[in-house]
């Protein structure tokens, strides 16, 4: 059997319920677990590196504050809580560019904490993952992360931004060419990058995602909602090709879709 997480990034204050719901209802039908990784408090002018909004500010008006806190949209909350096919995990705090690429360890803390009680205090489950934005931690970041978090999903990791004690650990991971390893009780998962993305064409999207999941025990399949509806409107070939891969996942045999929080509680083990 092979494993698959379907990690959807940038959920925040702003975001339509109608996307979410366009995108995944076929999924949650079938009984397939979406992991979203929740900003919880958004920061309404983070800006992409030409200068224009980033695209998960899809919902942003003239009158939005300068940040805006997940539990502020209670019609989204009520309906990512009434639907428990979405998992929650912690998408960093604001999601500013180099909020946890950082050396302040208080200031790191303070982020990691304070996101945690925004996700509580909306009524989600404490979360027990956490998605760096742009995968960018320090080594301090890798350090209290792993204090508060049993599961961190990131891209890549690199000697020298790790934790000298994770040295060993490291090591013993490139030699065996594991994708995924383990410091302490944190799991710490890697990704093959965003297989699902606009910025590729829809038969290599396809292709890509189908031959990955065959040669891995567990992919961490990430995606990101608002890509799908870029400029106020729906890539309707875009999602098609999400909703195939959905159709693939609940009809192979030998994939099982699960969430962070299996590898959490245990119920799923790797190699």
């Amino acid at each position: 059997m092979r494993y698959v997480i379907i990690r959807d990034d940038d959920t925040n204050a702003l975001t339509p319920v109608a996307c979410l719901e366009t995108l995944y209802r076929p999924f949650l039908e079938r009984g397939l677990p979406v992991n979203l990784a929740v900003i919880p408090e958004v920061a309404t002018n983070t800006r992409m590196p030409d200068g224009k909004l980033e695209g998960f500010l899809l919902g942003k008006a003239d009158e939005t504050g300068s940040s805006v806190a997940i539990g502020e949209n209670r019609n989204l909350v009520r309906y990512l809580l009434e639907n428990p096919g979405y998992r929650a995990v912690q998408h960093g705090f604001h999601h500013d560019y180099f909020e946890f690429d950082q050396e302040g360890r208080a200031e790191i803390v303070k982020r990691l904490e304070q996101g945690t009680r925004l996700l509580c205090d909306a009524g989600f489950p404490r979360p027990q993952t956490f998605v760096a934005p742009y995968d960018k931690l320090s080594r301090p970041s890798l350090e209290e992360v792993a204090r508060r978090f049993r599961v961190l999903s990131t891209g890549w990791f690199e000697l020298g931004r790790l934790p000298f004690k994770w040295w060993p650990r490291y090591a013993l991971k490139k030699v065996s060419r594991a994708a995924h390893w383990r410091i302490g009780r944190t799991l710490l998962l890697s990704h093959p990058g965003c297989l699902l993305s606009c910025q590729r064409t829809s038969n290599s999207m396809v292709e890509s995602v189908i031959n990955h999941l065959a040669s891995h025990q567990l992919t961490v399949l990430v995606t990101h909602w608002w890509e799908y509806f870029r400029d106020n409107r729906s890539d309707e070939k875009f999602i098609s090709v999400l909703h195939e891969i959905g159709d693939h996942l609940a009809t192979n045999k030998e994939l099982k879709v699960i969430s962070f929080s299996d590898l959490v509680d245990g119920r799923m083990t790797l190699n």
